[in-house]
């Protein structure tokens, strides 16, 4: 049996018993209708965050978490892993919408939007705001996996130097030139932009340090899209206050939602979304045919899955 504790749309879930008719599906809209099937279901579709140790105990037929997002830092790993169950994710769905998101936001800045929009509602003609552009300018993305390939690709058509940092430092697809983590500070002054879009481990649990900014260029502009939990935010308060940059993008927050007496809501240099940089009508639909790749894979005994997670990793 099937369960899904995300809420999915009439017509996926139409699609899915067309499909798989020998197949049965409880689809719920959250885990507290889903738990009482819990016990039963062999194949969990969820979005990640309603999973807790004691739900993995009690799921004693529980074989496959599909999970429709690709953050997976709330998950209980270490039970899962105690029980050998395989975790797959909707890795790479979020790469086209955040890589326009990075682009128009960094465009924004540039464009000097929030000054703009602020002439605009006071009727004032005012044709001395700087503008500048993004063409030719480098940029280092933190994270070259596919949102980061995408960015990378995007960031070519303006002409631009792109620097890939990951662990590993190996050459990836659109980026001029890939560095390890621990080279991070070497390039950093070449940074006009930097994008971080790393996953939350332990690894990159407040990756970005204060001296990090300080050795970016006063003019550069830090964007986030990837974990809140990569930098704290008094840190980027800092820098910006400092002049050691002059603008922040951030999309996500070590607290969300982000609290209405937060600095950031005021603070002129920095630009605060509300998490949604992957949002997209595509999304389930594209998370659906992953999970639908695997569920072949799956019924046919077969063990090459897409987008497989290492559960000691928790990536």
């Amino acid at each position: 049996m099937i369960l899904s504790s995300a809420k999915i749309s009439e017509k996926h879930q139409i699609r899915l018993r067309e499909r798989y008719p020998d197949v049965t599906f409880i689809f719920c809209s959250n885990m507290d209708e889903a738990a009482r099937h819990i016990d039963n279901a062999e194949i969990l579709i969820t979005y990640g965050e309603d999973l807790n140790g004691g739900l993995i105990s009690e799921a004693l037929q529980l074989k496959w978490i599909m999970v429709l997002s690709a953050g997976l830092d709330k998950m209980p790993f270490e039970a899962i892993n105690a029980r050998g169950i395989l975790v797959t994710n909707a890795r790479g769905i979020h790469k086209y919408p955040m890589a326009e998101y990075a682009i128009s936001m960094l465009l924004q800045v540039y464009r000097q939007s929030k000054q703009l929009t602020a002439n605009e509602a006071a009727k004032n003609w005012d044709k001395s705001v700087r503008m500048q552009e993004i063409t030719g300018k480098t940029m280092l993305i933190a994270g070259t996996g596919a949102i980061g390939q995408e960015v990378a690709r995007l960031a070519k058509a303006f002409r631009m130097e792109v620097y890939g940092i990951s662990r590993s430092g190996h050459p990836v697809e659109y980026f001029d030139q890939n560095v390890k983590q621990d080279d991070l500070e070497q390039v950093l002054p070449e940074a006009d932009f930097v994008v971080s879009v790393m996953p939350s481990t332990e690894e990159t649990i407040k990756f970005f340090t204060y001296d990090h900014f300080r050795r970016m260029p006063n003019h550069a502009v830090f964007l986030n899209m990837g974990r809140g939990d990569a930098v704290r935010g008094e840190v980027i308060l800092k820098a910006v206050r400092a002049g050691e940059i002059t603008h922040a993008v951030l999309d996500v927050f070590e607290e969300e939602p982000l609290p209405k007496d937060h600095p950031f809501w005021k603070e002129e240099n920095v630009t605060v979304t509300p998490h949604l940089s992957g949002v997209s009508p595509h999304y389930q639909r594209r998370a659906l045919d992953i999970f639908e790749q695997n569920l072949r894979t799956y019924l046919n005994g077969e063990a090459d899955y897409v987008n497989k997670i290492d559960v000691t990793r928790g990536y």
